[in-house]
């Protein structure tokens, strides 16, 4: 008998549906804080983002379904037993966060975080010129399936979409205007008006945008970081913020995260500062596509048909 560990946020109706795709299995319910390292020691399979040290120590682990779009964290040699599949969530934070992109570059644009802050302050101020999503140019760095879901909907509201990713594509996707790799990024970053960061977490992403590039974009661009807080540089942000290099930037993630209480991007003018929160579990939509997934996974896995499991990790990639 198979044991699965489950340590996502399952409702009963949840556990019902996973153990009829499952009835010779054994289901152990816990919460992320709560598993030790006897939880996993005879494990077959992982339900959830379990802490990395404790995977490390599952020998029987064969399968991992991570509640995060990102698995890079799984990827490293030694965490993983080589036999083992490890597949993601990709897909279920699509609308959640792409919306959050959107808003966040409605909002830089409108000037509703200043509007905001005099509003706090019982401050009526005019605060002059705004600008428009419609005929501006927006850079997706990042074109997996949130990122092209960003893509989408800024197309949509008359932005010309650039889209960015790290290798070719025979065609240019339909969601994007024109369509280039990582390596011209410099050549792009002069033509956009916001850019939008959906990267994932790998080492040839992090510090991504430093001062260097920040100073390649124009003084009167956005940037929005909805990927990994380190593919940005925080303290060049904040230097280039306070000198006017760029107009502003909204972050759902930083680098480090949590965000200090002490660290100068909290006063750094025209910055959104968000805790992670595009993602999670906050649209309930996000996390039925997760059970959705876990479900049909569970059944192939079950079933040995493996190569058709969904989202399936390259851990050599990160993704």
């Amino acid at each position: 008998m198979k044991k699965i560990l489950a340590v996502m946020p399952f409702t009963e109706e949840d556990k019902a549906y996973l153990s009829s795709l499952a009835p010779d299995c054994s289901f152990v319910y816990k919460r992320i804080p709560d598993v030790t390292e006897e939880d996993v020691q005879d494990v077959d399979i992982i339900l959830g983002n379990v802490d990395t040290k404790l995977v490390a120590k599952a020998p029987k682990l064969r399968w991992l379904q991570t509640n995060s779009a990102g698995a890079n964290q799984y990827c490293p040699e030694g965490i993983l037993p080589k036999e083992a599949v490890l597949t993601n969530a990709k897909g279920a934070y699509d609308t959640s966060v792409s919306e959050w992109v959107v808003a966040a570059a409605f909002m830089l644009a409108r000037k509703t975080d200043l509007y905001m802050r005099n509003q706090v302050e019982r401050r009526w101020h005019d605060e002059g010129d705004v600008c428009s999503i419609e005929d501006s140019t927006t850079l997706v760095l990042g074109l997996g399936s949130i990122g092209a879901d960003v893509a989408r909907k800024m197309k949509a509201l008359g932005s010309h979409v650039i889209g960015v990713a790290k290798h070719a594509r025979t065609e240019t996707p339909e969601y994007v205007d024109e369509f280039y790799t990582i390596d011209q990024l410099d050549s792009l970053l002069p033509r956009a008006d916001y850019v939008a960061m959906i990267l994932p977490g790998t080492d040839e992403n992090k510090n991504l945008i430093d001062a260097r590039r920040l100073k390649l974009m124009k003084p009167t661009a956005f940037l929005i970081n909805a990927g990994r807080g380190n593919s940005v540089n925080s303290l060049d942000l904040n230097e280039a913020l306070h000198a006017g290099t760029i107009l502003g930037a909204a972050l759902d993630v930083t680098e480090p995260e949590p965000l200090p209480a002490d660290h100068p991007l909290w006063d750094a003018p025209r910055c959104i500062i968000c805790p992670h929160i595009a993602g999670k579990f906050h649209l309930p939509k996000t996390f039925r596509t997760i059970v959705k997934i876990t479900g049909e996974n569970l059944q192939k896995f079950l079933a040995g048909d493996i190569a058709s499991m969904k989202n399936q990790v390259n851990r050599n990639l990160g993704y």
